[in-house]
Parts: C-alpha cells; structure tokens; sequence
C-alpha cells in the first residue's frame, strides 16, 4: 500500500459501524475508564496487523484496559526523555538567575535559556515519537510490552517501510489531526454538549482511523499474514513422482 490508499482506507474503516463510535466516545468521557478507549485502539492495531477488515468487539473489558495502561506506560518512556529535559531548561533558566524574583528583571535572558532547552525538549519529543508509533505498532504486533522497546526492530521497521514514505505518512497524519482539532475546537464553541459531541463523534473517529492507519504503516512494511502468536500450518511439499 501506498500513502494514500493506506489514508483512504483507514478513513472508509471507522463508518463500517458508528454504533462502535459512539461507544468508543462515550467510554473516552469517563475519566479512568477511558483507559478502555486506549485499549480498544490497540486492539484495532492488533486486528489490522492479523489482517481483519471490521472493526474490532468491546469484549474482555478487563484486557482492554489492561492494553490502555500498557499503551500509557510505552507513551510515558518515550516521553520521560524530553520532558526531563524542558523541566531541566526551566529549573536550570531560573538558577541560572539567581532565582525566580529576577526573571522580570531579566525577561530576555530568561527567554533566550529556556528557549534553547525548550526547541531541544521539542526536537527529541519528534525524534522518540517517530519511533513510538512502531513501537505500538510492534507491541500489538507480538502481543507482549516490551516488543515497544525491540530498538534494533523497530528502527528495521521503519527502514522496511522506507524512511521517505514513513515521513511523508506522517506528514499527512499530522494535517489530518490538525484538522480534527479545528473541528473539535468548533464544535466545543457550542454551550454545554459542544465538547461532549466533538469527543464522542470526532474524538472517537479519529482515534480509530489512527489505530487502523498506523497498523496499516506498519504491514507495509512486508506481506504480514499472521501474527507471531497464530500458529503456522506447515506446507508440505510435493512428492516427486517415481521415475
């Protein structure tokens, strides 16, 4: 596939069943219970990857959630490094300083500290997000946490499916959730439902076109027919007739 029969298709595979969208929307409401809507995403990747086109049941809840906190724990590690990092350019800004009483006095050097820590922070958010998405991708993909740290794997992946085209899918990704968010933040100007409606309708659609677009991403990188936990039916080879 390429990048935009991977988009397309990944766009068609939310409306196959909006009764599964407002469910989705409803459980990503719920504080904690939210970590369920996180589960269901990985099993949409989980599901794509084992080559289904519909949309995945909201059975064995218990697992479901278990696979949100999984998919919070892998995002936590993959953040940790930036965030220790801006948090480090603002202490260290105001150190620096002297304090905070002397940021006022000094608001450009402050800026110009915090800044620089700040673009780095950014830079290598990119950087470990890149690898992330096929980190998820490559949990779901051997049912198991720590396949979202196969660094070699993973990086392989990536190089599998070509550095270009997983670029320029990211690229896309980012335009499409930008758009989302302009609509949402249109549709939260509405007193009192405006935000229930944007979560339960556009969060919920868009969390499902991510989990198929990313599974998608991640076969393309070769002819997936089953997942390492399916057994494998062995292909015997034909008899070579008697001469």
């Amino acid at each position: 596939m390429d990048v935009g029969e991977i988009i397309s298709n990944a766009m068609r595979y939310p409306s196959s069943d909006w009764k599964k969208i407002i469910i989705l929307g409803v459980i990503l409401i719920i504080p904690i219970v939210d970590f369920i809507g996180l589960g269901y995403i990985l099993r949409i990747i989980k599901s794509t990857i084992a080559s289904y086109d519909d949309l995945p049941e909201f059975d064995d809840l218990g697992e479901l959630f278990i696979d949100g906190l999984k998919v919070l724990v892998v995002s936590i590690i993959y953040n940790i490094i930036p965030l220790i990092v801006i948090f480090i350019g603002i202490f260290g800004s105001i150190a620096a300083l002297g304090g905070a009483a002397n940021i006022t006095a000094n608001p450009l050097v402050f800026a110009g500290l915090l800044g620089i820590t700040v673009i780095i922070g950014l830079i290598l958010a990119v950087i470990f997000g890149i690898f992330e998405i096929i980190a998820l991708a490559n949990m779901a993909f051997y049912d198991e946490l720590g396949a979202a740290f196969k660094f070699s794997e993973i990086l392989e992946r990536i190089s599998k499916i070509g550095w270009g085209k997983y670029i320029i899918w990211l690229i896309v990704m980012i335009i499409i959730g930008i758009i989302a968010a302009i609509i949402t933040s249109i549709l939260s100007a509405i007193p009192y439902i405006g935000l229930i409606i944007a979560i339960i309708f556009v969060y919920s659609y868009f969390y499902m076109f991510v989990g198929r677009s990313i599974a998608l991403i991640f076969t393309s990188s070769e002819e997936i027919q089953k997942t390492p936990t399916t057994p494998q039916v062995p292909i015997e080879e034909p008899e070579k007739p008697v001469e």
